[in-house]
């Protein structure tokens, strides 16, 4: 009985972390409206999309020096214009903000999923990820507060 329970218990912890595949379909309309689902188009004529499921990870994690630059204001005086590319729900770009609006570093903004200039730009940038900072002319992807600062300085 005891081995019956144990095997049962392998079972269940072996089947809970095996990662579920799905598939994604992705289509165009007559009308030019972008659609995805887990199931494809009656029609035909669609892509299907390569997601990767049960990942989580982080692009930039929060480091010592970048929280305690967020905490501070620090004094940065700079002409360069910046551009952030980015979307609401991204919290890398929400601390890039934060960074900016503390240090009152000005900057344009681009919301990737709200904005149709703003998702033309993103993908002449070659997309990849959010968010992507332009300072000048150079490119920022993702956010540290070290490396903006290597950019933004004079």
């Amino acid at each position: 009985m005891r081995y019956i329970i144990l095997i049962s218990v392998i079972l269940l912890a072996t089947s809970a972390t095996t990662p579920v595949h799905s598939k994604i379909y992705k289509w165009v309309d007559e009308d030019g409206k972008v659609h995805m689902s887990d199931k494809p188009p009656r029609a035909g004529g669609f892509d299907e999309v390569k997601v990767k499921v049960n990942v989580i990870s982080s692009q930039n994690p929060l480091t010592k020096d970048d929280a305690d630059a967020l905490n501070k204001k620090q004094p940065i005086a700079s002409n360069k214009k910046v551009t952030m590319y980015g979307a609401e729900w991204c919290g890398v770009c929400k601390k890039a903000k934060r960074y900016f609006k503390k240090n009152n570093i000005s900057f344009t903004e681009y919301d990737i999923d709200k904005s149709a200039k703003g998702r033309r730009d993103y993908e002449k940038l070659g997309g990849g990820g959010i968010p992507i900072i332009l300072v000048g002319k150079e490119r920022m992807s993702g956010f540290s507060v070290s490396s903006f600062q290597r950019l933004y300085q004079p």
